[in-house]
């Protein structure tokens, strides 16, 4: 089957592709820098055991990603919308796929470590490139159900992928998971190079300014500000319990490591829907009450998952499903108000320093996460992980009083 050929504009000077293609090659790129991400969370088990390290390394493991994201993306917004957005794209996305392979052949903790740090300089700012192309690309009244459709590869990373990933895991080595992303990767870069035309309409308005000034800029914006602390409190709503949800459904609950693909199987299945729903639901009542309602009702998940016991697991899955169904339609209207905060000719540098500000604010929630979760002396079953939900739900209540304050610019 032959690829479909980009059209042309009216005045046949550019060639675009029609919107569905550019959503989704958005979201297999999207899918998988995520699915990188996401899956050291369910080889967290395994990984601890075959490195022989604590829930404070793993922790760090998980937080390397992120704090290297964070500043390549910091690094990125001086230049970043200066090109063609599709050759910022292949380039970090060519960089994504060397460090993947990268995390596939770490014979050593070590090793992995300094590639997950490689994989977050390139990851991270490629997250924030696609919220900026779907910001560049689709109108304001169909970005709500744009952003929906490239964050449900989040939830078809947990249907696929992590299953996959786990299976390969179970059955093979730690290391089946990311050569399999590896020739993923692959295959979505020669589709984005081949597809893909010319990105160039965030240029039009582009005014000569130094790197410096267009950070200035940024920062002096009050609007921006708020854009950037409803990035934080969501990601410490979010991060300091989802690094550690597998590690406690095996130590806590009594989950075999085999078991836990079936806990983003179904959690996956549902947030597949309910991603899209929510970003339509978005462009029709407003991204600001959608978010309110989710962040409020996804607080009880929040509280009942972090303090789980032994349970049956039919009731676990219930639980972790909700989970991630309210963990994921909070986001989608956040993401969306937050890519509208600024206008077109900002917006690159905006969402690089957006990312830098996630990808910071999820690593220091991984690792404030291991600081207070500890082993139980003479077992493995980890403690104070209700403690980590409480903290989870003062920065949900925190996030829905910043969206108040929150303008949509364009």
């Amino acid at each position: 089957m032959s690829l479909p050929s980009s059209s042309v504009t009216p005045q046949g000077t550019a060639p675009v592709l029609k919107e569905s293609w550019l959503l989704f090659i958005l979201a297999a790129i999207q899918f998988t820098h995520i699915m990188d991400f996401v899956i050291m969370m369910p080889l967290g088990p395994q990984l601890m055991r075959v490195f022989s390290i604590s829930p404070r390394e793993f922790g760090l493991l998980v937080s390397a990603y992120t704090f290297s994201a964070a500043a390549s993306g910091l690094l990125s917004a001086f230049f970043i919308d200066r090109y063609d957005r599709k050759i910022a794209l292949l380039g970090l996305y060519l960089g994504f796929t060397v460090s993947t392979l990268a995390c596939a052949l770490a014979p050593t903790f070590t090793f992995l470590l300094l590639a997950r740090i490689l994989a977050g300089a390139f990851g991270g700012v490629l997250g924030a490139l696609v919220l900026a192309i779907i910001g560049d690309s689709v109108p304001e009244e169909r970005r709500g159900a744009a952003t929906g459709k490239v964050m449900a590869a989040f939830s078809v990373a947990s249907i696929g992928g992590i299953p996959i990933g786990l299976y390969l895991a179970s059955h093979a080595s730690w290391h089946a998971p990311f050569y399999l992303l590896t020739a993923l990767s692959v295959l979505v870069l020669l589709i984005t190079w081949r597809m893909l035309p010319p990105m160039r309409q965030h240029l039009l308005h582009q005014m000569p300014q130094s790197p410096a000034k267009v950070l200035g800029t940024i920062f002096r914006r009050s609007n921006c500000l708020w854009a950037f602390t409803l990035m934080v409190t969501l990601s410490l709503a979010g991060f300091t319990v989802v690094p550690f949800l597998s590690p406690y459904m095996v130590a806590n609950v009594g989950f075999a490591e085999a078991e836990l693909s079936y806990i983003y199987l179904f959690g996956g299945l549902a947030t597949v829907v309910t991603s899209q729903w929510a970003g339509r639901l978005s462009d029709r009542y407003g991204k600001k009450r959608v978010f309110m309602i989710a962040a409020l009702v996804s607080v009880a998940p929040i509280l009942v998952v972090t303090h789980l016991s032994a349970v049956p697991h039919w009731q676990a899955f219930v639980v972790t499903t909700f989970f991630f169904i309210f963990f994921g339609a909070r986001f989608v209207p956040a993401m969306s108000l937050i890519t509208s905060s600024v206008e077109p000719r900002l917006r690159g540098s905006f969402m690089s320093v957006n990312s830098s500000v996630q990808q910071l604010a999820s690593g220091l929630a991984a690792f404030l996460s291991g600081l207070v979760i500890t082993t139980q002396p003479g077992s493995q079953q980890l403690q104070h992980f209700g403690t980590v939900g409480l903290i989870a739900t003062a920065f949900t209540l925190v996030s829905m009083w910043v969206v108040i304050r929150l303008k949509q610019v364009s």
